[in-house]
């Protein structure tokens, strides 16, 4: 039998979005899900799903992950809560809202339930979303440019080992605007938070680009004691 609940004052129900951030051939993408049942069915959305009762925010996001796009191990940062009023044309509805960076050719993705098409999008392609979603990638975006300059979430979208002309074009597409290269370099390699494996593209000849990694035990180190990046 299903339970029945009376309360006093009204209880809105909670939901959590997922936005993730993926980036592909010089461009920054993000996945999204065709919604394959009302409201908006036929609708691009995030993952994203109600909180069951026994199961927290992020427990609930990785599982709609998992059901909806077939993504699992993700590494998630809360975002931001949204809590208008009429968000949701059903009822009322605040949601929880999710992002991450992942590197997007590392994840397979695949419909689920509910769920009639998953894809990965640049960001000039997304141009109505369900819900407020649109809301939910605006906020997401802005974070991750104000993220950048002080974290080096950046190097979550790139691969193990990249070069230093990949790292800045990272850099460009998320900031959207040209950064120098020389101080860009300079910059970066001061820090000590690259590891060079004194290794050359094999396809490049004497133009190659040196192979870098980044040390993240080092960053971890240096945030802990006060270390600030900045871009």
């Amino acid at each position: 039998m299903e339970k029945e609940y009376t309360y006093k004052y009204p209880r809105p129900a909670v939901t959590v979005d997922c936005v993730l951030f993926g980036f592909d051939r010089g461009e920054i993408k993000v996945l999204l899900t065709k919604r394959g049942i009302e409201p908006f069915m036929g609708k691009w959305a995030f993952p994203g799903g109600f909180i069951q009762e026994m199961e927290t925010a992020e427990d609930c996001a990785r599982r709609k992950l998992q059901e909806e796009a077939g993504l699992k191990d993700i590494f998630l940062e809360q975002l931001y809560t949204f809590s208008e009023v009429q968000r949701d044309p059903r009822y009322r509805v605040i949601s929880i809202a999710y992002y991450a960076l992942v590197k997007s050719t590392d994840y397979v993705a695949q419909a689920g339930v509910d769920i009639a098409d998953v894809q990965w999008f640049r960001l000039d392609e997304i141009n109505e979303l369900a819900f407020d979603h649109k809301k939910i990638l605006e906020v997401a975006v802005d974070r991750l440019k104000g993220k950048i300059r002080y974290e080096p979430i950046g190097f979550e979208l790139l691969s193990e080992e990249f070069t230093m002309p990949e790292l800045h074009k990272l850099y460009e597409t998320i900031l959207q605007r040209s950064i120098d290269r020389g101080n860009f370099r300079k910059k970066i390699l001061g820090m000590g938070l690259l590891v060079d494996h004194s290794a050359k593209q094999l396809d490049r000849g004497s133009t190659a680009a040196k192979i870098y990694s980044f040390n993240k035990e080092k960053y971890k180190k240096l945030k802990e004691s006060g270390f600030y990046f900045e871009v």
